[in-house]
């Protein structure tokens, strides 16, 4: 074996193995060669190649997302580092670990007019956890400096869930190899959250119960969360208390007959004394961020008389009525909340259940009547998906028509609502894929698709993998969207392109198939998930000039 002589090189590689960094992914470049060539070499590491820095940290993203740990991708300097920032900022608002290390010149390089040369400290500093600029080795200081930088930066990554920016400078020579690598012990592996965390005081905890237990209507609002067999059956006994109602979002992972599981359906043309009824007296908010339009606007009219944000970072006053942040995770939370608490005899829950039939026995009517289109497309997508899958969304149109329907609960759906962009959601996807065994389906857009194709660049894509593409020939939810069709301007919202996938399809070794019509949809998907010796794409037409009127009229329909 060979291994870097760079002295700096060999602290970033021990302290990366030391903290448990299994899975590297590393985009070609000169400047960080030393890291490529000793990542490369060890065996508690995976390596990774994917030439587009900016899918390369998305797939970075979607590894950690599936495996919980901080997942590394090493760059070269320059304009390779700025390619990053999509997923670093994701990576943030989304709680996902990632670690970003980025070979760099020597600070007597920068600014002097030497190529592939710009200001790296601190250009991720408004979205990270911590950032380690470590310093070129002159004395024995430095190597104690650099290692404890290191060992800090990987801790918070780890234990807080977020990105850390590890900046290391290399001087030339870079390609100098020699027989031995250094080696750091292993630290303690990061216990799960529930486990660390500090109980709450009864006087933190007491009020919230005592108000709880006088409020006869009480509303528990669920974003995006990673699957969780302890707060699903934590939900599970709180919704035995009927003045409850528990609102969950399919980013949510969260599966019961009680809940109400499509929020824009439910809240769909309630009645001035039906928004008075459901305005909760308490609203209990879990998770990471919310698709749902409709349920912000309705809190922030119809506030709640407290609002306790339940989530161990960050507590969003989304609903402007914030009234305390729990600062631990909801299970932990839940774990002593139920011993506080007693149910509130109502119809506040029943009331709710009642309306949720109704507009489920609606949208039942519509869809089977409906036209062909990105609505009846989504409808037999859904129904078609096989159990256990695990169902990747992108944003933009796609997000929102999937939390129409009612998703299998044995699926786990996952979607980058950290920062809800278009720009990396196949490459996330793919990462994803790369580390489970189960199938993963991505539904997308034909422009989050086509924003993404270089994430179709990978030699380590599993033949598992699923690309359903929806293509009605531009951004559709331009056309949904009051504002953009009032101007005169539509087509630079809307992008028409006239574009499909068949070539990228066969450039990188994906089974293609298309589809038309509701009949070939069908049959297309009879086959398409079964095993295969390749990755596959179906591509799906929709009609581009009536999605949003079967949309809109579809909300109308629920009214009735």
């Amino acid at each position: 074996m060979k291994y870097p002589e760079n002295e700096l090189a060999q602290i970033v590689i021990a302290s990366c193995v030391a903290n448990h960094v299994s899975d590297v992914v590393i985009s070609p470049g000169s400047r960080n060669a030393p890291l490529t060539i000793g990542f490369n070499q060890v065996s508690e590491v995976n390596t990774y190649s994917i030439v587009d820095e900016r899918c390369a940290a998305f797939v970075a993203l979607g590894m950690a997302q599936k495996t919980q740990k901080a997942t590394a991708m090493v760059c070269t300097s320059g304009s390779a580092l700025l390619n990053y920032y999509p997923a670093v900022a994701e990576a943030f608002y989304a709680d996902i670990p990632l670690v970003v290390i980025s070979a760099d010149r020597p600070k007597h390089m920068i600014d002097i007019g030497d190529g592939q040369t710009i200001r790296q400290e601190g250009v991720f500093k408004n979205h990270i956890l911590f950032e380690a600029n470590l310093r070129a080795i002159k004395i024995d200081e430095d190597k104690v400096y650099n290692k404890h930088l290191l060992f800090n930066a990987l801790e918070i990554a780890n234990k807080q869930k977020g990105p850390v920016h590890i900046n290391v400078p290399f001087d030339e020579p870079l390609y100098k190899m020699i027989d031995d690598l250094l080696v750091y012990p292993k630290v303690d592996r990061i216990e799960p959250q529930a486990l660390s965390e500090q109980p709450l005081s009864q006087k933190q905890i007491e009020p919230i119960a005592e108000l709880w237990n006088t409020s006869k209507k009480k509303i528990v609002l669920l974003g995006v969360y990673q699957p969780s067999e302890l707060l699903q059956t934590q939900l599970n006994h709180l919704l035995k208390d009927p003045s409850v109602l528990v609102l969950t979002e399919s980013t949510s992972n969260i599966n019961h007959h009680h809940t109400i599981n499509s929020i824009d359906q439910f809240l769909a043309g309630l009645s001035e004394e039906e928004k008075l009824f459901f305005q909760p007296d308490i609203l209990l908010t879990i998770g990471g961020l919310i698709v749902s339009k409709r349920i912000k606007q309705y809190l922030r009219a119809y506030k709640p008389k407290y609002h306790f944000a339940i989530h161990p970072k960050v507590g969003y006053d989304t609903f402007n009525c914030l009234s305390q942040h729990i600062r631990v995770s909801p299970e932990f939370f839940f774990s002593q909340f139920f011993w506080l608490i007693k149910p509130v005899e109502n119809d506040y829950q029943l009331q709710g259940l009642a309306l949720k039939e109704k507009r489920k026995a609606a949208h039942q009517q519509y869809v089977e009547n409906v036209q062909y289109s990105d609505f009846k497309v989504f409808d037999l997508l859904n129904n078609s998906l096989p159990s256990n899958t695990v169902l990747q969304l992108s944003n933009s149109a796609t997000i929102r028509y999937a939390q129409l329907f009612d998703i299998h609960p044995t699926l786990s759906v996952f979607c980058n609502r950290g920062t809800s962009g278009i720009d990396g959601s196949t490459s996330t996807a793919i990462g994803y894929a790369m580390k489970t065994e189960q199938q993963v389906v991505l539904i997308t857009g034909d422009l989050s698709f086509l924003y993404d194709s270089n994430a179709l660049w990978n030699k380590s894509i599993p033949s598992n993998f699923r690309i359903i593409l929806v293509n009605n020939n531009g951004g559709g939810i331009f056309k949904i969207l009051p504002g953009p069709k009032q101007t005169s301007s539509l087509s630079y919202f809307e992008t028409p392109h006239g574009l499909n996938a068949e070539h990228l399809a066969k450039m990188y070794g994906f089974t293609y198939q298309k589809a038309t019509n509701i009949r070939r949809t069908e049959k297309r998907l009879k086959t398409f998930y079964k095993e295969s010796k390749q990755p596959k794409i179906l591509e799906v037409f929709t009609p581009s000039d009536h999605n949003d009127e079967v949309l809109n009229t579809y909300f109308e329909q629920l009214k009735v």
